[in-house]
């Protein structure tokens, strides 16, 4: 099954097509066209020709189309759910999440198009200002290039195309390369729910190629991007004066304070968050700090509820947990628990392969914070559990990170919570859950190397508009 290039409207054939396999079997799932300079080329011109189309479109319109497209999502649901599994070794249970969310994600953009407004500016408050009514207006800002991981192949792509069409832009899109499927069914989803041709240009290829042009190419006016901070750093050093918004990754840590009841919600939000999707989410429990107190009893329950996790086939409706991406990310899993081991690092359960693709979920302790199961971003199934003395401890240890994404905290002291709120240096906090918890339409994203923006419908939006002020003189 070969599938095509989508540009202004049309599938186009590719002179290149690259094989796609199945994370978990091994299959041959379909064949990718790969998109080249031209057709790079091509796609920029068709959403550069459909900006007025989508600028002059009214809000109400916007919403409609938006709308539409959850509806159509919303009836196919199952099948865009297998799709997850087969492209992204997802568990099936797991991908109706996605699927779910994706479809809210795009009812909150429908929301959000109808309410793009400014304000009004009182000139007068300054001397020379008075006699002249003042008001901004936000305007769309033009071709927006959406690069995607394989993450979340349905979710993030909401995340950025449906904040750029709530705003009036156009789309070139593209997706992570283990993760096309996901991304090119849109083309036929957002045509039947009426997006005009052009607004959504849909190139799978490689990131040399489709990346670098979106990146340096003068007739996109923003990038937004989701990956590595390697690739984020060099596409924002491209980008000239393109507006750039980075969503980096993290490592992420919860701290569990002395007064914190040890139950069976905390500890099965603790392997939610840790093992979801072998761990390949950017908010993922990374870092665990428990009181010492507590130490010895979370440990045990928390590896018990790990060692409770079904492993094997993502279609099954069983499985809790499959494979990882791939087979350069599963070698790394088994060097990094090494390193750590090596290091001095105690396995308490876990620690190696079950499969050629599938790592056992994994929890470390004894593990110094700057080894690279610690301090990097692991971004698969293995967690690191430290005991600590004092709050100010555990915030200088969650702190001690090049990256600063979502953090959370468990207390019953109030004092301490927003002690934590105010010195963490994320860029979010969440009081008596794990980093893990994200809803649609709450703004996200990190400092330091997690990056800067943020997604959230209604901030991405902000992200993808231009403010314009408007002054008259009466």
């Amino acid at each position: 099954m070969k599938k095509h290039l989508y540009i202004n409207g049309q599938w186009k054939e590719a002179k290149e097509y690259a094989p796609l396999y199945s994370p978990y079997s091994g299959e041959l799932v379909a064949e990718i066209a790969q998109a080249d300079d031209h057709d790079v080329d091509e796609a920029i011109k068709a959403a550069k020709a459909t900006t007025k189309v989508m600028a002059k479109m009214p809000a109400n319109q916007r919403a409609l189309i938006l709308e539409g497209a959850a509806a159509i999502m919303e009836a196919r649901k199952e099948e865009l759910a297998v799709i997850l599994a087969q492209e992204a070794a997802k568990p099936l249970r797991t991908g109706r999440v996605e699927i779910a969310r994706t479809i809210q994600t795009y009812k909150f953009a429908a929301e959000e198009a109808k309410r793009i407004h400014g304000e009004t500016v009182p000139l007068d408050a300054a001397p020379g200002g008075e006699g002249r009514l003042a008001f901004t207006v936000r305007k769309p800002i033009g071709v927006v290039g959406a690069i995607t991981p394989f993450n979340f192949p349905f979710n993030l792509v909401a995340h950025k195309v449906g904040p750029a069409i709530a705003a009036g832009n156009t789309v070139v899109l593209k997706p992570a390369s283990q993760t096309p499927l996901s991304s090119l069914i849109l083309a036929d989803i957002f045509a039947e729910a009426g997006l005009p041709a052009g607004a959504l240009n849909i190139l799978p290829g490689k990131g040399a190629v489709v990346g670098e042009k979106l990146v340096s190419d003068s007739r996109i006016a923003a990038i937004t991007f989701t990956g590595s901070p390697a690739v984020g750093i060099a596409m924002k050093n491209k980008a000239g004066l393109k507006r750039v918004t980075l969503e980096l990754g993290s490592n992420s840590a919860v701290i569990i304070d002395h007064n914190v009841e040890i139950t069976q919600a905390l500890i099965d939000r603790c392997v939610t968050g840790a093992f979801s999707f072998s761990g390949q989410v950017c908010i993922s429990l990374q870092r665990v700090y428990i009181h010492q107190s507590k130490y010895e009893e979370f440990l045990e329950k928390f590896k018990a509820g790990t060692e409770k996790l079904v492993l094997g086939d993502p279609l099954n409706e069983e499985t809790d947990m499959s494979s990882v991406i791939s087979t350069k990310d599963h070698e790394r899993m088994g060097a990094w628990v090494e390193e750590a081991v090596e290091a001095g690092a105690h396995v308490v359960t876990g620690g190696k392969p079950v499969s050629d693709n599938l790592f056992a979920p994994t929890i470390l302790t004894n593990v110094g914070a700057h080894v690279a199961v610690s301090c990097q971003e692991v971004f698969g199934p293995i967690v690191v559990v430290t005991p600590f003395e004092t709050m100010d401890e555990a915030i200088e240890a969650v702190n001690d990170s090049r990256f600063g994404l979502q953090a959370g905290i468990y207390t019953s002291d109030i004092h301490a919570a927003m002690r934590a709120a105010e010195e963490l240096e994320v860029g979010g906090v969440m009081i008596n859950d794990i980093p893990t918890f994200r809803v649609d339409n709450m703004p996200y994203g990190g400092v330091k190397d997690s990056g800067f923006g943020r997604e959230g419908i209604k901030y991405a939006v902000e992200e993808l508009t231009e403010l314009k002020l408007i002054a008259i003189k009466l």
